[in-house]
């Protein structure tokens, strides 16, 4: 497994980045921290629908976003919100998506980051074909995608390694392997003793990493974007890492995995490891991260003030998001629904 910084914050090789973006990394952790814990929070207000944690899988997302280019394609799922935000992804589009408001997922232009999939792996067959397109358009534009374990024992993810294989894509697939699907433990959905074995299979690397160590994912990602960009096809990258929380938060963890498990995960705390490292170099001091904290938290509910204050959709505009230009069906659908609301008015 792949390891560069130790949950003590120590160093086991030379880190791939300077302390100034070392700081800069870290600081996006404590923001997605926030982000976190505040819509966890106010799903339980009843302002969100269900919510999907991520607190403990930062580095696993944060380390990787950062080694992409803006124009690079991202290919989420529904606990990604700090890798997406990482690329661009504002958090009030994030906050919309868990509303229910469509306009969440309509990233502002130039923002090259897909809508959150719900569907379990579904989506790795998109980046897979974002890859392609960018190939066959002469663009060195790479296409990375993040999933769970759990979706590995999908379909989908067996046809997207199989098809990146054959073709070369620029893909890059990040398996945030965090123990458990919902409540089924990794060890129940696979005999593979890794996740990141399972790419020899389609003829590219596998690479096991430290999906709580920083340096150790931004590395891994690096080299993969690396390999990409130049043509040489797809890589896998299984990211160890843990969700401290529920999987989401209509879940109660407590009836699958023990007190003792989380405090073990706990204790290799992403935050805290690169803490420590920043701590020992003279980077880092309490109020310097409590001010970005609180700085954070402001834009945080900034951001859910504007979500919360946008009119809602009128239901005729269904009809006009279908295409650049209304059918002439759609305009008659359009109008029976306006008539038919106007007669029960």
């Amino acid at each position: 497994m792949l390891q560069i910084l130790t949950p003590d914050g120590e160093l086991l090789a030379d880190p791939p980045m300077d302390i100034d973006l070392t700081k800069r990394l870290f600081l996006a952790m404590v923001a997605a921290r926030q982000y976190d814990r505040k819509a966890t929070s106010i799903q339980k207000q009843g302002r969100l629908a269900t919510y999907a944690p991520f607190e403990g899988q930062e580095a696993a997302q944060i380390g990787s976003a950062a080694a992409l280019r803006p124009d690079d394609w991202m290919v989420p799922t529904y606990r990604d919100a700090a890798a997406m935000w990482m690329q661009g992804y504002p958090w009030t589009h994030l906050l919309l998506t868990r509303m229910g408001d469509e306009r969440g997922g309509s990233p502002p232009e130039g923002v090259a980051v897909l809508p959150p999939s719900i569907t379990v792996g579904a989506h790795m067959l998109h980046a897979v074909g974002l890859a392609w397109a960018a190939r066959l358009q002469g663009s060195d534009r790479i296409a990375i995608t993040y999933f769970g374990d759990g979706a590995t024992s999908e379909g989908d993810f067996h046809e997207a390694m199989n098809f990146a294989g054959v073709f070369r894509t620029g893909t890059v697939f990040i398996c945030q392997n965090n123990q458990y699907a919902i409540s089924l433990a990794r060890h129940q959905q696979t005999a593979s003793e890794t996740i990141a074995e399972k790419a020899a299979g389609y003829g590219v690397p596998g690479v096991l990493v430290d999906g709580n160590d920083l340096f150790a994912m931004y590395q891994a990602t690096s080299e993969a974007v690396v390999r990409a960009r130049d043509g040489r096809g797809a890589t896998l990258i299984e990211a160890l890492t843990y969700r401290l929380g529920p999987h989401t938060t209509s879940d109660d963890p407590t009836r699958y995995r023990d007190a003792a498990e989380v405090e073990t995960w706990r204790a290799k705390d992403p935050l805290d490891r690169i803490r420590k490292y920043l701590a020992a170099e003279s980077a880092w001091d309490e109020e310097w991260e409590a001010r970005a904290a609180t700085g954070a938290h402001d834009e945080i509910d900034r951001a859910v003030e504007e979500a919360e204050a946008l009119t809602p959709l009128a239901p005729e505009e269904i009809f006009e998001s279908m295409f650049a230009e209304m059918t002439p069906e759609l305009a008659e659908q359009q109008q029976r629904l306006l008539a038919s609301r106007r007669d029960q008015a």
